[in-house]
């Protein structure tokens, strides 16, 4: 867990990669007082199976109550208001419009992720709970800057201990789902030329087959400002890796030595040179990293293919 976890702790947000809340004290500079938390969003329940407490979806039988959800949505809002986002904007509504759905998948995919750990017997206990909630009060400053952050940002002690119990949840399934991803695979050192023409790729890859050197064209040419000062080195990679899978193929079809014909993506035309090529080589962090991502996105989406969800928003 990262130093002082409170700060960071919109758990179900910070899984799914969506902004984080106000400030807590352990980082505050000037004044401990906090602003007041921004009231919940008002959000008109539609009918749902249990007129005592509106739902806003029910997963896999269990539910979400709307207020959960509306306390949620409050939370993004006002982080993306103290990130100086204008919410009375054309822009900012739209980024509004987005966050109502969005918020409800993060909370449907949460739930996916604690059903199937429920199911696979894994567990976080309470000694666990007690003994990161305690390092945060003391790396945050002590339990009084602790209890004045969870009230300005409007949560009780519980809210945070489940959250954290969510968070922690979330991360024994990445480590158990990811656990089978190996550390070496096969990997090709490849370089390529990005232009934004298939006549300028065409004359470039014509040079290249008359002598030219891939590297000095690759500064010259190349629209990739990564890494066009390397002579368009993309080092080391494995399959699952680029974002031009369009570039990954071609690679992995050639050999050391082998220059690629124009190849049309997304991005623009590129041009392709392996220059080794390995078959078992070890994965760089940032390799295995987004190839444990993968997998771990991979599992969650046949969570969602095999859910049965009703949503009333």
């Amino acid at each position: 867990m990262a130093k002082a976890t409170y700060v960071l702790l919109i758990a179900i947000l910070v899984t799914a990669g969506v902004v984080a809340c106000q400030t807590p004290p352990a980082t505050t500079s000037g004044s401990d007082q906090q602003p007041p938390p921004t009231p919940v969003a008002t959000i008109p329940p539609q009918p749902s199976p249990t007129p005592s407490e509106p739902l806003a979806a029910i997963v896999n039988g269990q539910p979400i109550p709307l207020a959960d959800y509306q306390q949620l949505l409050a939370e993004y809002e006002a982080a993306l208001v103290s990130r100086g986002f204008d919410l009375d904007t054309e822009e900012g509504q739209q980024m509004l419009a987005q966050a109502s759905r969005q918020v409800l998948d993060v909370m449907i995919e949460q739930v996916l992720i604690e059903q199937a750990a429920a199911r696979e017997k894994v567990t976080v206990t309470d000694g666990e709970l007690d003994a990161i909630i305690q390092r945060d009060i003391e790396e945050g400053g002590g339990a009084e800057k602790f209890a004045a952050w969870l009230q300005a940002n409007g949560w009780t002690e519980e809210d945070y201990r489940k959250r954290l119990r969510s968070q922690l949840l979330t991360s024994k399934m990445i480590e158990r789902v990811t656990s089978s991803v190996p550390t070496t695979a096969e990997q090709v050192h490849a370089r390529h030329i990005l232009v934004a023409t298939e006549a300028e790729a065409q004359s470039i890859l014509n040079q290249l087959l008359a002598g030219a050197d891939f590297a000095t064209l690759a500064q010259q040419y190349s629209l990739d400002e990564a890494t066009k000062v390397n002579g368009g080195d993309l080092g080391f990679f494995p399959r699952g890796i680029l974002l031009a899978p369009e570039v990954e193929d071609a690679a992995f079809s050639l050999q050391p030595g082998q220059i690629s014909g124009v190849i049309a993506s997304q991005f623009g035309y590129h041009i392709v040179q392996v220059l080794e090529r390995v078959p078992d080589y070890p994965l760089s962090e940032d390799a295995l990293g987004a190839l444990r991502d993968r997998a771990f996105r991979q599992w969650v989406d046949e969570l969602w293919k095999a859910a049965t969800i009703e949503r009333y928003l």
